[in-house]
């Protein structure tokens, strides 16, 4: 995902980018094919000219729109899906950012082309690259952003249905949000695996081996142990798949931030939801969107639709995740429950944090430490 220019997330309406403005759907291929559309239209009738435009599930879809809507009319089953674009205000680098993204960044791992690094057969024959990287980008190193504990807050309010995520930095669960909503679409280092008699090690043993620069090693087989991260190769979660159904025929509002839906099958969640059921997207780059608009679009869940003259239930804030969610709790009036929410987390976090440092330094001595003997009288 790349920096674009933001919109003022004081103004509650997303200002079209150029191009998806009107002028621009006028350039040679636009009319290209607008004018196909118009012939199809004309000789096959079918199209815009033959057709009751739909209604749209809400009246105004604006940013303000959809927070009014919900403000007067609520939404009681919300799907959040989330990529690395809530994460890195935290400070983890996404994926693909030219320049600033991961895989722009990893030539000291000397590798023989970027995604190598999460291939499940270069990581069989070649693991060092993929512990180093683990050890920078290791979970406890960073906390939870603002959108984490907005999601967070749908929770407490009884609205979240689930939670699906691309990310691997378990900062969803940092911040609260329980295994029964959560689906981590891509795994976590929360549970670790040998790759060879299949041992199942803890997050705190996985953590030990990596931060005292050792690979970790199988202490039954003296196989590789493997973070049940989703590799290119691998499938995705069982729980991802069950769940999909019964929860997209639930949704009435899906929240979709920091992603550049291009990764599938995660992408495709956002053609799950129903015809009623509202999109939201809350991202920096508009994403998901056809490049040029015709009278299909209105028949094509593809596609999200914000902007567009056929869009019947699409909402876009383009801009910083954690600005979009603040600016909707404002709407919302939920500006101090989140703000509240936010502090007292991190306080609980830092706590914690203080503690497991101390931990060991306490252990070791206790185990240096022995009874003072008392010279024989």
């Amino acid at each position: 995902m790349s920096d674009n220019d933001q919109n003022d997330t004081a103004a509650v309406e997303i200002a079209p980018k150029e191009e998806d403005s009107a002028e621009s759907d006028n350039s040679e291929g636009s009319l290209t094919v607008d004018g196909i559309s118009r012939l199809l239209a004309s000789t096959l009738n079918v199209g815009p000219s033959s057709t009751k435009e739909k209604e749209k599930v809400i009246a105004d879809l604006t940013f303000k729109g959809l927070a009014d809507h919900w403000r007067e009319n609520g939404f009681k089953k919300i799907i959040t899906m989330v990529g690395a674009g809530i994460s890195t205000s935290a400070g983890i680098p996404d994926f693909r950012s030219p320049g600033s993204g991961l895989y722009d960044n990893l030539a000291k791992y000397k590798l023989p082309y970027p995604t190598a690094i999460f291939e499940l057969g270069y990581f069989k024959k070649k693991p060092a690259p993929f512990f180093a990287l683990a050890k920078e980008l290791y979970p406890g190193s960073f906390e939870p952003t603002t959108a984490h504990y907005f999601i967070r807050l749908l929770h407490e309010k009884g609205m979240l249905l689930r939670h699906y995520t691309q990310n691997i930095d378990t900062l969803d669960r940092l911040a609260g949000i329980p295994d029964e909503k959560l689906i981590e679409a891509h795994g976590s280092f929360h549970t670790n695996h040998c790759i060879g008699c299949k041992k199942e090690y803890d997050m705190a043993w996985m953590k030990k081996e990596i931060f005292s620069d050792r690979l970790p090693t199988c202490t039954n087989c003296k196989k590789i142990v493997k973070p049940d991260i989703v590799f290119f190769g691998e499938n995705l979660p069982e729980k991802f798949h069950n769940s999909l159904d019964g929860d997209f025929k639930e949704c009435d509002l899906l929240i979709i931030m920091g992603t550049t839906l291009e990764v599938h099958p995660f992408a495709s969640l956002a053609q799950l939801p129903g015809p009623r059921c509202v999109r939201l997207l809350i991202n920096r780059d508009a994403v998901g969107r056809p490049k040029y608009t015709t009278w299909m679009d209105g028949h094509n869940d593809d596609f999200l639709l914000y902007n567009r003259p056929n869009n019947t239930r699409d909402v876009a804030f383009l801009g910083d995740c954690d600005e979009g969610v603040l600016e909707l709790a404002k709407n919302l009036g939920w500006e101090d429950e989140l703000q509240d929410l936010i502090s007292t987390e991190r306080k609980l976090l830092t706590e914690q944090e203080l503690v497991a440092k101390q931990k060991p330094h306490a252990e070791e001595a206790a185990s240096t430490s022995s009874p003072e003997k008392t010279a024989p009288q």
